[in-house]
């Protein structure tokens, strides 16, 4: 199946085929002289099509329906939009591979859907497109439904499944197929459970005779659910505020509560450093008016001293191994309206300050409009959150998952500081404080990243070339 991913550029296609046998014509000869012989055609087949949920980033598991573009009953051309889907990180448009009539629509605006998961139908002819409204309901109301997996119900399916092997498309997820490979299960022999017939990683699990995962899976994660028992409990432990609002989660809100979670689970130090920025500010000052931002000089910086520490911009994923990056991508945090991204400035070491600010200003402007493509904001080996422009002096950032450090980074404020000789002087000082996961980074190797941070900013003619 072949997609294009786009946001208010190229766009997104998910669909699926889901095919059902006619009844076979059979001929046979009239001469006399010979037997009787049959001769068997190949089968016609009526293609109802699934627009499903697309993953739009390797985070995300669910999405929403912010508008249908199309209506039920238009017609569609191969590659037109037909649904825009908001992700964990952006809203994204999703086109149709195929052309076709949009039969119905399954999940309406404002509802969620797994990914996976159908979201609408595409008919091929106006025949077709009442067997597809019974589909989306979940109906089977014809013998020619009863046969195809997107209108059988769970034992339907397991009856119809040997009567037209071959003849149609079996429809899995992609993690389900992983399974089956993985435990050498034949996917065409397993019944799905999921919608329309979809096979699913527990349906791959059952087929294989795999029945202590479950068990096992849970006692592992024992811990995590006794830890958040309380937080379950807590609406009925403490009485409701009279006029208070429940206000549910975005999907990105979603998105980053989910990953902080996991990122409790890593273990972590933090190191704070006192930077003076003195020269910082005056290159500062110099260069502004051409453009460049406080954020791209202070991420050229760090990419700069990371090239000279490459463990800390290492990744470990799976606790066993961890991986030296060969780019060094910074991830900037930014706050935007419903959530924080952190889209990431590609190679920020061997791009110079200008083409860097450039770039960071792109980024800030797709971000806000939630325009963001999966790789600008997902591939980030390093991560900076810059706090001190609302005056904040310290604070500590929590470690994103699967990148091994993040720096913290304070306001610059004047501040009294002494000499060998005793002499007292007034000096801007920022403090930067980084987390850091010690599976892979030890005090010594942050200690030696950040002098050399901290000397690159206190000599920063090396931003410039």
């Amino acid at each position: 199946m072949a997609s294009l991913l786009h946001s208010k550029s190229p766009a997104l296609s998910f669909s699926s085929t889901i095919s059902s046998p006619s009844s076979l014509r059979r001929f046979s000869s009239s001469a006399a002289a010979f037997p009787a012989r049959q001769y068997k055609l190949p089968a016609v087949q009526s293609k109802i099509r699934e627009i499903f949920m697309p993953a739009l980033s390797s985070t995300m598991t669910e999405g929403k329906i912010v508008s249908w573009t199309k209506s039920e009953g238009d017609v569609l051309s191969k590659g037109e939009s037909v649904v825009v889907v908001e992700s964990d990180k952006a809203d994204m448009d999703v086109e149709t591979f195929y052309g076709g009539i949009l039969a119905a629509i399954v999940v309406n605006e404002g509802e969620t859907a797994p990914v996976g998961a159908p979201i609408g139908l595409l008919a091929e002819t106006e025949d077709e497109i009442a067997e597809a409204k019974i589909r989306a309901k979940g109906q089977s109301a014809t013998p020619k439904l009863e046969t195809s997996p997107a209108a059988t119900t769970t034992s339907d399916a397991a009856a119809a499944a040997p009567k037209v092997a071959g003849l149609i498309k079996i429809v899995a997820t992609p993690y389900a197929k992983k399974l089956a490979k993985q435990h050498k299960v034949d996917i065409n022999k397993v019944t799905g459970t999921g919608a329309f017939g979809r096979i699913t990683p527990e349906d791959v699990e059952k087929a294989a005779g795999i029945t202590k995962s479950i068990p096992a899976a849970t006692a592992v994660a024992a811990p995590i659910p006794a830890a958040a028992a309380p937080a379950k409990a807590s609406p009925t432990s403490f009485p409701d505020i009279p006029g208070s609002t429940v206000v549910p989660f975005t999907t990105m809100q979603i998105t980053v509560s989910k990953n902080m979670m996991e990122s409790l689970s890593v273990p972590t130090f933090r190191v704070g450093y006192p930077v003076s920025t003195n020269a910082l500010d005056a290159l500062y000052e110099k260069v502004k008016p051409k453009g460049v931002t406080m954020t791209a000089l202070l991420a050229k910086a760090a990419a700069m001293a990371l090239a000279q520490h490459p463990v800390v911009n290492a990744t470990c994923k799976d606790g066993k191994s961890f991986t030296y990056n060969s780019s060094i991508n910074i991830a900037v945090a930014v706050a935007i309206n419903g959530g924080l991204i952190t889209p990431v400035l590609q190679d920020t070491d061997k791009l110079d300050l200008y083409l860097l600010s450039q770039k960071w200003k792109e980024l800030v402007d797709k971000a806000r409009a939630k325009q963001l493509q999966p790789h600008e904001y997902n591939s980030g080996t390093f991560t900076l959150s810059n706090l001190g422009m609302f005056g904040v002096d310290r604070f500590d950032a929590i470690l994103p998952p699967g990148q091994g450090a993040i720096m913290a980074v304070g306001a610059s404020k004047p501040t009294v500081v002494s000499d060998s000789e005793g002499f007292f002087s007034v000096k801007n000082k920022m403090l930067v404080n980084v987390t850091a996961d010690h599976r892979i980074i030890y005090g010594a190797d942050l200690a030696a990243f950040l002098q050399t941070f901290s000397k690159i900013v206190e000599n920063p003619e090396s931003l410039t070339m």
